[in-house]
């Protein structure tokens, strides 16, 4: 018979905590690598861009689609991939992830042009599905609830020292051998990771698993990839009113709303619609889904303003955001005593309004203004999205049972990675229209359709002009500046939107240290079928 221990009583197993910090940095190491991937992609976008044999010659919707593909079927198959680990195991999970990322990342490397590559980021995406929400997953299940909160943090600020690494490895790979490098390099990161991940992580499992749900997986990939698609068209033709951008829109949309009505009829969700009626969890993954559509938009045009506008090197580049990350690094894992002295809506409203800043901040970035201040923007930012992603994940994830661990880091991962995904595109199609719309009448009739695309197209056709072109650079910069400023505001004004979320809707203090929520109705309990990992691996 099973029987309710006290609170102070260890639920995981003894072996298993002993070492429970060295599991965690084993995660990490599979954290690092997704992460590192995309930091990297952003600093090699110029690169990649760039004709062949130097680039792939790639167009601005190559570029993002480059990083959609990757988003979107990572997007997609989240809640499969969660309900898969949380039914066979989410080492399993782990493991299989981790190779399909690593044979991505090789095809990747060797892709000969941006076609293959946006496929083959695609099957990273896929492997990167099934890693994410393990990670998550996992340490929920071998750290008590009292440490979750410290260990998130540092899993959280794990996400800043990858932004650290990325772009100067990224640079140096640049510099000094071909673009697809930046994509090898994931290679033998993956095969370490593999080994430790094999000989360190435990199993665990959900004991009571739903049946898997392929009509609600498919109806929100068809939405997902339907309505960017029409986005990102409507940014290329610089009109969504175009029967090329609308209707993929509308498709996505209605597909969307099919996937909402049926997860709520159908016995077995791939989307449990009711973990939305707690407000802390429906609060929380919105304020993420928030936060990572601005900080994408941004983040994309980010490097063409230091490499294209103000001549630095992908190195350099790299370098530029090194402020970024390290007060991800430094915040992140004490964001938990912010919390226990302010509680969770103050540093969560507080850090948001930090981000806000920071982006009003690029309002004041010019074709000559001193460098610092960027870093001053970055090391704002930075702290503001570390007192924001520990204790919202810490909501997310404690409002649910741990047996459900696997779909709530789902849950959580994919409102980040569609938030990025949306943000990319709908911002990435408003800086495209206003830079079109900016540069448009200065170029010769014949050129305002592929030269006005982007920056790096105007540049590319005044390369080729030269000389009689050269009068066109300055204005070329001027529109630039333009859509990235008009971007930046309305990042800052859809981040003030999350802080007023934050503030409203997440309570002033949560149970236990460092914000740690205990699921309603749940009971700790020492032998209760698939409670506790098992003690396999």
């Amino acid at each position: 018979m099973t029987t309710a221990i006290p609170g102070a009583a260890r639920r995981v197993p003894d072996h298993i905590h002993r070492r429970r910090w060295a599991i965690l940095g084993t995660l990490l190491l599979a954290l690092l690598v997704v992460v590192l991937d995309n930091s990297i992609l952003n600093v090699a976008m110029k690169t990649i861009a760039t004709p062949a044999p130097v680039g792939l010659g790639a167009t601005q919707s190559d570029l993002e689609w480059a990083i959609n593909s990757y988003t979107l079927v990572f997007a997609g198959l989240l809640f499969t991939s969660g309900l898969l680990g949380d039914r066979f195991g989410r080492k399993k999970a782990l493991l299989g992830g981790m190779l399909v990322f690593g044979v991505g990342s090789l095809l990747s490397a060797l892709a000969t042009g941006p076609g293959q590559l946006i496929a083959f980021r695609a099957v990273m995406g896929l492997g990167g599905a099934f890693v994410m929400p393990a990670t998550l997953a996992i340490i929920m299940n071998v750290f008590e609830r009292a440490e979750q909160p410290k260990a998130i943090g540092i899993w959280a600020g794990a996400v800043g020292l990858a932004i650290a690494i990325g772009p100067i490895t990224g640079g140096l790979l640049i510099e000094h051998f071909w673009w697809g490098s930046v994509f090898l390099i994931n290679v033998p990161i993956v095969a370490v990771a593999l080994v430790a991940m094999f000989l360190m992580v435990p199993d665990s499992r959900d004991p009571n698993p739903g049946r898997l749900d392929p009509i609600g997986v498919v109806l929100s990939i068809i939405g997902l990839v339907a309505l960017i698609y029409g986005i990102i068209k409507g940014g290329d033709l610089a009109s969504v009113t175009a029967t090329q951008a609308w209707v993929p829109g509308l498709i996505g949309i209605l597909a969307l709303v099919a996937f909402v009505l049926h997860e709520r009829r159908t016995e077995h969700p791939a989307l449990n619609v009711g973990w939305f009626r707690n407000r802390v969890f429906s609060t929380s993954v919105t304020v993420v889904g928030l936060v990572f559509f601005a900080l994408m938009g941004v983040s994309f045009f980010g490097v063409f303003y230091t490499q294209s506008v103000r001549g630095y090197s992908a190195l350099q580049s790299g370098a530029l955001m090194l402020p970024l990350a390290c007060a991800q690094l430094v915040f992140a894992p004490r964001a938990r005593l912010v919390v226990d002295k302010i509680g969770v809506r103050a540093t969560c409203a507080g850090g948001m309004a930090l981000i806000a800043v920071a982006f009003l901040g690029y309002l004041l970035l010019g074709q000559h203004t001193p460098i610092w201040v960027l870093e001053v923007i970055g090391f704002v930012m930075g702290a503001g999205m570390a007192h924001v992603m520990p204790p919202v994940t810490v909501a997310i994830m404690g409002s649910l049972p741990r047996e459900k661990a696997g779909a709530g880091s789902a849950i959580n991962n994919t409102f980040r990675q569609v938030g990025g995904s949306l943000g990319v595109a709908v911002l990435g199609a408003v800086l495209s229209t206003v830079y079109r719309n900016g540069i448009s009448d200065k170029l010769p009739p014949q050129a305002r359709g592929k030269a006005g695309e982007s920056l790096e197209a105007t540049l590319g056709f005044i390369q080729q002009a030269k000389p009689k072109a050269d009068g066109l650079i300055q204005p070329a910069y001027d529109s630039f500046l333009h859509a990235m400023h008009v971007v930046a505001g309305l990042s800052a004004g859809i981040t003030l939107l999350g802080a007023l979320l934050a503030w409203f809707f997440l309570p002033a203090r949560m149970a236990g240290p460092g914000g740690a929520l205990e699921p309603a109705g749940t009971v700790e309990r020492v032998g209760a079928a698939g409670a506790v990992p098992s003690a396999k691996g």
